[in-house]
């Protein structure tokens, strides 16, 4: 790119620079034929002539003239020597780095169900938008089940979430996000899977960012392995936030702030669905925190910009060539 603007500049300049000489060439050879046309002849008295007021303006006009003309020559052989040194301007920019994992954390217990699905829907919606971020998914219930690790292959992601959401219709005897899912003891072991979304996150040498967007009711039913508050200890120590979604209509104040103060310790938050919040508008402002994260270093960007300086030339030469042929240099 930079080779083909010095190029154009180059033969941008030289366009300019041969008008400029061919105004000038064409000017002396019309003046040449003039005088071979009609031959000099002498004046007698001359110095009566050049003694008349009407002449000495004349010749004061023709000598500002000239000084201006030189003067439109030496600004256009500047303006020349400027674009030869191509200019650039300078603009500071805040790139936004788009290195971004998100792991689904979904509770598949029954009181979930249409919560997981309209989180699904959302991130079909999604879908098309992405770039350079990577979507895994992992559920579970007394036990976590991964069902695809993280990755940007956006065709592979859609078949598997349409895959798992199909599963909630409850079609098959024995649901596919069943498997895998009840083979421990009690319901619901939030800090269990919690922990196990966290731990999904791979290539921790890399600067990216890391969530997980948990829905659950924090209804939880048995002894699992973690606390919630203690998988929330774990993901603040491999620096991933959690971002919770529970249904709002029968969780109580003590499972919501629980939830609260969980996803807090990650530098997270907890939201609750309402009549008038949606899972879009959640995993919206989910999507905009981690954006305002992942704002890069401030740069000095620098770029060509001749195009003042091109147009100052070619008038500047467009007005020397008038003048000179106007007057006959």
């Amino acid at each position: 790119m930079a080779l083909s603007q010095g190029w154009v500049l180059w033969v941008a300049l030289a366009v300019a620079i041969g008008a400029v000489a061919g105004g000038i060439l064409l000017a002396r050879r019309r003046d040449r034929g003039a005088e071979a046309e009609a031959p000099a002849a002498y004046v007698s008295r001359a110095e009566r002539v050049r003694a008349l007021p009407s002449f000495a303006r004349a010749l004061r006009r023709r000598r500002a003239v000239l000084a201006a003309l030189a003067v439109v020559g030496l600004a256009a052989l500047a303006t020349a020597a400027i674009v030869a040194a191509r200019p650039v301007a300078k603009q500071i920019v805040q790139p936004e780095n788009t290195s971004r994992d998100i792991m689904l954390c979904l509770d598949v217990s029954g009181s979930m169900t249409d919560v997981d699905v309209e989180t699904i829907e959302v991130f079909e919606e999604l879908l098309p938008e992405l770039r350079g971020e990577r979507i895994g998914l992992t559920i579970f219930n007394s036990s976590p089940v991964q069902v695809f690790p993280l990755t940007d292959d956006y065709a592979f992601i859609e078949r598997e979430l349409a895959r798992v959401k199909q599963s909630f219709d409850f079609v098959d005897a024995y649901p596919e996000h069943w498997a895998g899912t009840l083979l421990g003891s009690g319901s619901s072991l939030i800090g269990d899977g919690f922990a196990s979304c966290v731990m999904r996150f791979d290539h921790e040498d890399e600067d990216r960012s890391r969530s997980v967007i948990l829905a659950t009711d924090n209804e939880e039913l048995g002894a699992p392995v973690l606390t919630l508050p203690e998988a929330a200890d774990l993901a603040a120590s491999r620096d991933v936030r959690g971002y919770s979604i529970n249904p709002a209509e029968g969780v109580s104040a003590e499972q919501a702030a629980g939830l609260a103060e969980a996803m807090e310790r990650t530098g997270g938050e907890a939201y609750g669905l309402a009549d008038t919040v949606t899972v879009s508008g959640i995993v919206a402002d989910v999507q905009a925190q981690e954006a305002r994260a992942l704002e890069g270093q401030a740069q000095l960007v620098e770029t060509d910009a001749p195009n003042l300086w091109i147009a100052l030339f070619a008038v500047g030469g467009l007005v020397l060539v008038a003048a000179l042929w106007r007057l006959r240099l």
